[in-house]
């Protein structure tokens, strides 16, 4: 099983966009036979979230995760195809999927509880990729865990790039909140008052930028919806 991430970058789309891309666009993926279909979009729900941060212009509204039984088979160029029809500028990524933390079960076609944090990490061009993996992975896992509010913790690891002009993005993670983080940094964080909340900021920045995580990122806050998991043997 492989997994593949596209990101769909458009102007400022409505709720009707995401509506069409959380339904009718999705059940045209789901009727493709992949295995596995989740959509993270930029909703009313979480769009007013302080933690938008964007380096691409326009900026990635929306992540689609598919999972396949093979990267460059029919099922993901036809669903490529489709994507492509829905914002101006779609890319397409293979990645290798870690999960210190996996996210709760939730019922299929459902929005999934808080906000979907969705940060597209690049390796900063003077660090080589084992000393960038071993600080992301081995160093900053634990920190990124204790000094937020993280119920969810997806580490998605670009192998290549599976589009043409597809922007350089060496990681894509999903992170899950409560959903009080979209307005507030205390909840966010998980800080219990102004003090901690310093102290936890500082932690994550420290941690972040000895990867160069703290610049040079896009975060793109959405809502999760799960139309088929591969792990769930028996869905609607």
């Amino acid at each position: 099983m492989e997994k593949v991430m596209v990101t769909l970058r458009t102007g400022a789309p409505d709720d009707a966009w995401a509506e069409q891309l959380r339904g009718p666009v999705a059940q045209e993926l789901l009727a493709l036979g992949l295995p596995g279909v989740t959509v993270n979009v930029r909703d009313a729900d979480v769009r007013d979230s302080m933690m938008m941060l964007t380096v691409l212009d326009p900026p990635v509204q929306a992540v689609v995760s598919l999972w396949t039984q093979q990267y460059y088979g029919d099922q993901v160029l036809m669903a490529l195809e489709l994507l492509g029809h829905q914002a101006e500028y779609i890319a397409a990524y293979l990645v290798t999927e870690s999960a210190p933390l996996p996210p709760p079960t939730s019922p299929i076609g459902e929005r999934s509880p808080g906000l979907a944090n969705m940060a597209l990490l690049r390796r900063p061009a003077h660090m080589d990729e084992p000393t960038w993996l071993s600080r992301w992975h081995g160093n900053h896992t634990p920190v990124a865990i204790a000094t937020q509010s993280t119920f969810t913790y997806v580490q998605n690891y670009v192998v290549r790039a599976l589009t043409e002009d597809a922007p350089v993005i060496n990681a894509i993670v999903e992170e899950h909140f409560p959903i009080e983080s979209v307005r507030s940094l205390h909840a966010f964080f998980g800080a219990a008052d102004d003090a901690d909340l310093q102290d936890r900021m500082e932690k994550m920045v420290a941690s972040t930028a000895a990867f160069g995580a703290n610049v040079n990122i896009d975060a793109v806050p959405t809502s999760r919806y799960v139309l088929r998991s591969p792990f769930v043997a028996e869905q609607a």
